[in-house]
This record gives C-alpha cells, structure tokens and sequence, in this order.
C-alpha cells in the first residue's frame, strides 16, 4: 500500500486549460479565465460609444436652454461621465460596465473577490499610462508580458479581467468498474473525487492527464491510467 501523502496548502496556480484557480482565505476555490487584449480592446470600444453618446445627447439638451450656465453644467457632466462611468458600473454592476457584460466579461480583485472603490478608482486613474504614448500601446505591452493579461492598471490595483462564469448542467459520466481505496479518504477528499467524476468529461485532455499525474501518490500510477483508478474509486464511493 502506498504510503498516504501529507495534506499540503497550494496557492494560486495556472491551469494548462487556461484557468487561474484562486483558494480565497475562506476556504472557496475559484476558477477564473482571465480575459485577453482582443476582447477587453472590444468591451473598452463598446464603452467608449455609450460614453460619447451620452456627452453627445448631453451637450445637445444644454445647448438647447440657451442658459448661462451651460457651458459650467456640460463641464461638470463630462468630468463625472468619463471618470464616474467605469467606476460607478464596476462597484454596483459586480464589476461589468455596459461593454463588459455584453462582451461577458467582468473585474475582480486578484483575489477573486469583487472589485471596490479603491481599486476600481486605482485601475480607472491609471488609464491614461496605459494609454500611452497612443492607442493603449503600454496597456497592450502589459497584458502581452503577464500571464494573466493585466495592463499597467490592473497591476497597480491588484484586480483581474475575467470571463463571467456560466452555469451549465452537469455532463454524466460513465461509471467504471469500482476500486477498493487504498486508505480512508476525509469527507473533503471524497466529495474532491466525486467532483472529479462529474467534471472529467468536461476538462481538456492535457488538463485530465495532469490531474491523473498528481494522484499518482494515491493511485500509483499516471497519466490516463490513474485516472481510470480514480474513475474506479469514485464508482465504489457511489456504491
């Protein structure tokens, strides 16, 4: 019998599937799809119209007052417009502004949770560096450099650009042949490999093969081989 492998604490780690998982200090762990250049770039010109149109619609009903004060209330408007609009959205919108969610994007701070004043103020402020010197140059040159495609103002603040996560039935699996574990497991690790059953048929290849090699403490071997020995110790849990 193997001997059983001490119960170590893992940080964040890049999957090979794309995913970033993130055990919050609460004990949850988080799948997050970091999002590239292409479609935040999409999301940010999305943004960018409802913005223009917006100051556009503005400047045509004050100038249409023929009021003193309008020049001072149009100023007041597009100061809070360009600076108030990603901020508001992402503090009350769970990170989406208007072109976010239709591209199905969100932020979030690095540590998976949602995005408050302080970092959307940070990462909004420091859009003018990324800006530079013209086109996004320096937030492209950023995201192309990090792993988890941050630009100059993500980094600052400390939050990430994410797929919004989508619920979907889970895919059955076939059950295998039931296989005697090779020791007790904790009710953690069994409903660990449970999950792993109900999901196997949802992951990539590369990634299932990873997940077989690092059960081979448990199952002895690696690969799709281990997997099968886990797909045998899952069945005998559902006996």
């Amino acid at each position: 019998m193997p001997a059983r492998p001490d119960r170590g604490h893992h940080g964040d780690r890049r999957l090979i599937d794309g995913r970033l998982e993130i055990l919050t200090p609460e004990g949850v762990r988080l799948a997050l799809v970091p999002a590239g250049p292409g479609k935040r770039f999409l999301a940010w010109a999305v943004d960018m119209f409802v913005v223009l149109v917006a100051i556009f619609l503005a400047a045509w009903a004050l100038s249409s007052t023929g009021s003193e004060a309008a020049d001072g209330l149009f100023l007041v408007f597009l100061f809070v417009v360009w600076w108030g609009y990603p901020v508001l959205f992402e503090v009350f919108g769970r990170g989406a502004t208007p072109g976010k969610r239709w591209l199905g994007l969100a932020t979030v701070r690095d540590d998976g949770l949602p995005v408050g004043w302080r970092e959307s103020l940070l990462r909004n402020l420091m859009l003018t560096a990324d800006f530079l010197p013209f086109l996004f140059g320096t937030g492209f040159a950023c995201m192309a450099l990090d792993d988890k495609f941050r630009r100059l103002g993500d980094i600052v603040a400390g939050t990430l650009v994410v797929h919004r996560g989508t619920s979907r039935a889970p895919t059955p699996c076939e059950l295998a042949e039931p296989v005697d574990l090779p020791w007790p497991l904790a009710p953690e690790e069994q409903r660990a490999l449970l999950d792993l059953q109900e999901r196997l048929p949802r992951l990539s290849q590369e990634r299932a093969d990873e997940l077989g090699d690092l059960a081979e403490p448990l199952t002895g071997a690696r690969g799709g081989e281990s997997l099968g020995i886990l797909r045998g110790m899952a069945s005998g849990l559902l006996r």
